[in-house]
């Protein structure tokens, strides 16, 4: 798992920052701006010459990853030299997976283009059926593996190809329907592609601190023994759920009308947007944070703990995952108010302070891995997280001239207390819970789990009323409001 999960952090990295980060900052601002001032054929011919060019740039290089993959994963991970066969592994595991830049990259330019359109299920569903392609196609291939010579962790290299093919797929449907038609369209000459362009490098740097920051956290973890990495990088999925939840989908509902009410120089509706989205992300995302602090350990052991995961891979999963969950605010703040940088015209804004909160990282990492080992790597990115996202949103509300600042604080105050409550209510159920029936089957584990999460869902919303924290009821609301979007009409 060690050398999967290098091999896939070098596609995985360029994903996102050039398909998912640049492609947000970049492509839905021009394309939103053209279905707002101009007509869709405009706009369709603006999306295949983007898509045309992007796929010739991440084709190129992906035959330049082909060819160079050995020194590249070497200057990366040459610590895994020390086991046997590792270092090979990682390389043979690299190449099969590289393609996969190039299929994401295209995924997201259609994303981008269904939620400038105001379609946000098939998006949102999209990541789901990549993960339930890689899991078939683990479960079909991997018994298969050894008689090819090839290890069963490989079943799960060619899953994340099969993976990124359905994305493409599945997205193609409601774009048809919209009126879109691929043409082979490739003019570098166009002003609106150049631009496009233009702004992909300042999104790329703009929205990079975190993915960098777990580049930066991979290499260094490389070092800390067998296990480390993986421990890692289970704690930051399971921490990546709420920004998913309440960062990523809030951003991509934000960023489509920001950018339209930014063509129409409409700054009132531009604040109004932005304030709403970060109010739902912060009502929702601080009881998240306080939540995977207080249950970090049987949230791991329910979802990993079996086979060769033991209690000693959840005791250290579960301490970088609290580690990871402290700056949970900062990388969804980030996720939402890039971006809008980039709708407003204002690009060099977020490339300053991403490049400064990724040195912060840089000098936190160095200085923490020696007190905490690799869990001090998680705690330097969730330091510098909070740094970007801190500084951007004080930016952003200087330049919109206000955010409801003043408001939202005395909220995020009550909703901190209330999120304290809730934590402490959840553990304590938990605790019990483990006292009087150990869970030692998987089921009665998810019963703990799942009863220890009620109980602190039914005290943080008894503590939002005692304490009358309207925009917790606000964001409530909208976020039932943006689920409806979400689904199927």
């Amino acid at each position: 798992m060690d050398a999967f999960l290098v091999a896939f952090r070098i596609p995985n990295l360029a994903r996102d920052l050039f398909a998912e980060g640049a492609m947000s900052a970049a492509f839905v601002p021009a394309f939103s701006r053209q279905l707002t001032l101009g007509d869709k054929a405009d706009a369709w011919h603006l999306a295949n010459n983007a898509l045309n060019t992007l796929v010739v740039l991440t084709a190129a290089s992906v035959g330049l990853g082909l060819l160079f993959a050995g020194p590249l994963v070497t200057a990366y991970a040459g610590d895994y030299a020390a086991v046997p066969g590792k270092l090979a592994l990682t390389i043979r595991l690299t190449r099969v997976m590289l393609p996969f830049l190039t299929l994401v990259t295209v995924a997201a330019l259609l994303m981008g283009m269904l939620n400038s359109l105001d379609h946000y299920f098939v998006p949102a569903l999209a990541p789901a059926m990549f993960n339930v392609a890689t899991i078939l196609c683990v479960l079909a291939l991997a018994p298969a593996m050894a008689s090819v010579g090839q290890p069963a962790i490989m079943a799960v290299a060619i899953g994340t190809l099969v993976g990124g093919i359905g994305l493409v797929a599945l997205q193609c449907q409601p774009l048809w329907r919209e009126g879109f038609r691929y043409r082979p369209v490739l003019d570098l000459r166009d002003r609106r592609l150049q631009r496009v362009l233009l702004l992909m490098g300042p999104g790329t740097l703009g929205l990079a601190a975190t993915q960098v920051n777990l580049f930066v956290n991979t290499l260094l973890a490389t070092s800390q023994g067998t296990g480390a990495v993986s421990w890692l990088t289970y704690a930051f999925r399971v921490m990546y759920l709420p920004i998913g939840l309440f960062g990523i989908s809030i951003a991509t509902a934000v960023l489509p009308a920001a950018a339209r009410y930014s063509a129409l120089h409409d700054a009132k509706a531009v604040r109004e947007t932005v304030s709403r989205g970060m109010t739902l992300m912060l009502m929702l995302n601080i009881p998240a944070t306080f939540g995977l602090l207080a249950l970090s350990t049987p949230i791991v052991r329910l979802l990993f703990e079996r086979g060769r995961f033991l209690p000693s891979d959840t005791a250290s999963t579960a301490a970088a995952l609290q580690f990871y969950a402290i700056g949970l605010v900062g990388y969804s703040a980030t996720r939402i108010v890039s971006p809008v940088f980039y709708a407003l015209g204002r690009s060099r804004v977020p490339v300053a302070v991403s490049t400064a909160s990724m040195a912060i990282n840089v000098v936190a990492a160095m200085l923490l891995i020696r007190v905490a080992g690799f869990r001090g790597l998680a705690l330097a990115t969730s330091l510098a997280a909070l740094a970007n996202g801190g500084v951007l949103l004080l930016l952003l509300r200087n330049h919109l001239h206000g955010l409801d600042g003043r408001r939202l604080a005395g909220a995020t105050v009550k909703v901190i207390a209330a999120s304290v409550v809730m934590a402490g209510v959840a553990a304590e159920v938990e605790r019990s819970l483990t006292e009087i029936g150990p869970g030692a089957h998987v089921m009665m584990q998810a019963a703990h789990v799942a009863a220890a999460i009620g109980a602190g869902m039914a005290a943080l919303l008894a503590m939002a009323k005692l304490l009358r924290i309207a925009e917790f009821d606000e964001a409530v609301a909208m976020a039932r409001e943006w689920a409806r979007k979400l689904l199927p009409s």
